[in-house]
């Protein structure tokens, strides 16, 4: 018979618990086979705006005139990612971005023609100009040709109302614009993408 209870009860000995040890790729070619790199932030060049702005509400504007510089338009995927970083309804983002006209929610074309059809203008034909440059380039106002190399559009005034009617084309303020002289700018423009194209190399 045992002489003591230390001799009845084995001792416990208790477990030592082994933590695996996290290694660090360094290169892609150290990564598992298979196993994929990790992926870029979404719209990473934007995130040092954002963490300037503090993710303030407050500076939406700025933010979304920033992103439009950085990416070139406002897509949809774009939009979205400002929303839930200021934390603010989708809705109250993308309306704040249609109420103001520089910013666009398409890839730019190549080259963009603006009609002012501020009310000097109107008096001066922009109407006119608008009509004879939709059916010039056969699109709508507000449009881009699906080739993308132009797109139409409209500005409400431009502050030149004693050159009215004043028409921009890829950014030239051209005063005192007539049907003929908008349509010789446009064809000029036609002329040189025709060149382009024709010194592209053919597949």
């Amino acid at each position: 018979m045992p002489s003591s209870m230390a001799e009845v009860m084995p001792t416990a000995v208790k477990p030592t618990a082994i933590m695996p040890t996290a290694v660090m790729p360094t290169a892609a070619s150290e990564l598992p086979d298979g196993a994929a790199p990790p992926t870029a932030q979404p719209f990473e060049a934007l995130q040092p705006l954002l963490r300037r702005h503090h993710r303030s509400p407050d500076s939406l504007i700025e933010i979304l005139n920033q992103s439009q510089e950085l990416y070139g338009y406002l897509g949809d995927d774009l939009l979205g990612h400002v929303a839930r970083s200021l934390e603010l309804p989708l809705s109250r983002v993308y309306g704040t971005a249609s109420f103001y006209h520089l910013f666009r929610f398409r890839p730019p074309a190549r080259h963009s023609c603006v009609v002012c059809n501020g009310t000097a203008c109107e008096v001066k034909g922009a109407a006119a100009l608008i009509e004879a440059l939709e059916q010039e380039l056969q699109i709508d106002l507000g449009a881009c040709r699906a080739d993308g190399w132009v797109s139409l559009g409209s500005v409400r005034c431009l502050g030149t109302c004693s050159a009215a009617p004043v028409v921009v084309i890829d950014g030239e303020v051209r005063k005192h614009q007539t049907v003929g002289s908008v349509l010789a700018a446009v064809r000029g423009l036609a002329a040189e993408h025709e060149l382009e194209r024709g010194s592209e190399p053919q597949p």
